[in-house]
């Protein structure tokens, strides 16, 4: 009950953004863990690979063999992709305006990428824990914006139609990458792949700030 008269005090009405989840913020650590990740990714593999010898061909050869068993300071690649998985796991919890079962495979998707660099390929062969921590990972990171998607959403990159094109062009990159997978361009592929899928959460992170500043949301 409230008083009337002088010096009542009038009940406050809360913005629209705290009853519906689409037009949430999202907090500056969640844009920050979004921005950080690319960064990781590519500065890490860029890094690394410079410290390999003339042996080392970034079209031929993953990435996962710069963090591999006997590759030179393989500790610099597992740690960006130890980085890279954390970040978007934060990213997951922060991107506030999508729906939180793509959310939850993003986060899967980041521990996946943590377990890759838990479990380096050998120095002969592959490993079958990391195989699959990273078709885990690839999975995950490509599938993760459909299941993000809202059918009314101010953020462009969070409707529908955005949200599937986004995950069939992602998945498309893992499917040549696995085409690659024994063939003369894996690392390319793979780069294009994983590249893409850490840029995407940032893309549909600063869609949904902007969407923010737009009067009436």
């Amino acid at each position: 009950m409230f008083r009337s008269g002088p010096g009542a005090v009038a009940p406050t009405r809360r913005s629209a953004s705290s009853y519906d989840p689409a037009v949430r913020p999202v907090p500056w650590w969640g844009v920050a863990s979004a921005t950080a990740a690319p960064v990781l990714l590519v500065g890490g593999w860029s890094v690394a690979q410079a410290r390999q010898g003339p042996g080392y061909n970034p079209i031929r050869d993953t990435i996962s063999a710069l963090a591999a068993q006997g590759a030179t300071d393989r500790w610099i690649m597992t740690s960006a992709l130890a980085g890279l998985g954390a970040c978007h796991v934060v990213t997951a919890v922060g991107l506030r305006p999508a729906r939180l079962g793509g959310r939850a495979v993003l986060g899967a998707g980041g521990v996946a990428t943590v377990l890759v660099a838990t479990f380096p390929q050998p120095v002969q062969g592959s490993s079958t824990a990391h195989t699959v921590a990273a078709t885990a990972a690839f999975v995950a990171l490509g599938a993760w914006p459909i299941g993000a998607a809202r059918r009314h959403s101010p953020a462009p990159l969070v409707a529908r139609l955005a949200s599937i094109v986004a995950s069939a062009a992602l998945l498309g990159l893992v499917v040549w990458f696995a085409a690659e997978i024994h063939g003369g361009e894996r690392g390319l592929a793979e780069r294009a792949a994983a590249g893409a899928q850490a840029l995407w959460p940032l893309a549909v992170v600063l869609s949904c700030r902007r969407a923010r500043r737009r009067p009436g949301v």
